[in-house]
């Protein structure tokens, strides 16, 4: 990889001994990494709260927090942070620390007096295995948008009896806006929601939504890349917003120039947390919040099932945005239903 075409990984260097900090962090700089440094442990949590870091280096022995209590609040309070390497220093060479390091989550241990050269190396080392880590999960969700327009090409040339089986009701549409095919699981939806209208058209009788509907169909018949867009129907009983994902399809191909996929929440089939933490490379907290707003809660009704604050979800909801380069909250519903839905078709 071109390192001129890429932002400098940003390193964390805590140490109470002023002359070795120093010397750490010149050593850092001169070999193109971009480094904070900090005396003590509050002083590190200061720049955790502000900046998000590639790695972090922390000596065990300083006033204040100590390095086991900054480890400690990170893994703890910065769930976002895991993937972040944590390499400690210490003049302790005791197998107990080491151990002790290790059990709370600690990547690596250096003793002091510190190997430059060894530095450089174990830091390298970390970085690129997080970076292997990242491309994994990139070419994951690549492999996760191709199979779902796999999906939706499959649909297009599958039997009648086979898209009657799918759990998402799916309503293919050409590129007039006009209905082609309904599964029956879509035809169920229509019926039991007097809201929507499933004949040459889908409509639904409400005017805002209405719009919103027919303005995303519009858009999506007419897209020139393959996309999505999520938006909710009210229910006409009790329960949540029937959610509803309208995906374009690949215009050189004869045949429906777009899908919708219909979801309701309340009968959808859940997909486990850890399924959804896989998929997209969720903490295990990201995950639940994810399948939540998937499933229609709001965030004040995230927060009470989790037992968190609203200010918690949120900053939750930004890790989210940035792990599924997603800017709008639609936009990651969208992900996450068809991730689930893809998870649904498979299972």
């Amino acid at each position: 990889m071109d390192s001129a075409a890429v932002t400098p990984a940003l390193i964390l260097c805590a140490d109470d001994e002023e002359s070795l900090l120093t010397d750490i962090c010149d050593e850092l700089r001169e070999a193109g990494y971009n480094v904070l440094g900090a005396t003590d442990g509050n002083t590190l949590m200061e720049q955790v709260s502000s900046v998000t870091p590639n790695l972090i280096l922390c000596d065990i022995n300083m006033p204040g927090l100590n390095g086991y209590d900054v480890l400690d609040t990170i893994r703890e309070q910065r769930p976002d942070l895991a993937d972040i390497p944590f390499i400690f220093l210490t003049a302790l060479s005791n197998p107990d620390e080491i151990v002790t390091g290790k059990r709370l989550g600690a990547d690596d241990y250096l003793v002091k007096p510190i190997d430059f050269d060894l530095l450089l190396a174990t830091i390298d080392a970390r970085l690129r295995q997080v970076q292997r880590m990242h491309e994994k999960a990139s070419l994951e969700k690549e492999k996760l948008c191709e199979t779902m327009q796999e999906l939706t090409h499959q649909a297009v040339t599958s039997t009648s009896r086979a898209l009657d089986l799918v759990a998402p009701g799916i309503v293919l549409l050409n590129d007039q806006g006009r209905v082609m095919y309904a599964n029956r699981s879509a035809t169920l939806l229509a019926d039991t929601n007097r809201y929507l209208n499933l004949g040459e058209t889908l409509t639904t009788t409400l005017t805002r939504e209405n719009r919103q509907l027919c303005q995303s169909i519009t858009d999506m018949i007419n897209a020139e890349n393959e996309q999505v867009l999520c938006l909710s129907l009210p229910h006409s009983r009790k329960g949540h917003d029937l959610l509803v994902l309208v995906c374009s399809l690949d215009k050189r191909n004869a045949g429906p120039a777009a899908v919708v996929l219909l979801s309701d929440p309340d009968n959808r089939v859940h997909v486990p947390p850890q399924v959804v933490a896989k998929l997209f490379n969720f903490t295990p907290t990201e995950a639940r919040i994810a399948l939540a707003l998937a499933d229609g809660r709001r965030t004040e009704e995230i927060a009470v099932d989790l037992s968190i604050s609203a200010t918690t979800v949120a900053f939750h909801l930004r890790n989210l945005f940035q792990k599924t380069d997603t800017n709008r909250q639609a936009d990651l519903i969208a992900l996450i239903l068809a991730g689930t839905m893809m998870w649904n078709l498979g299972g």
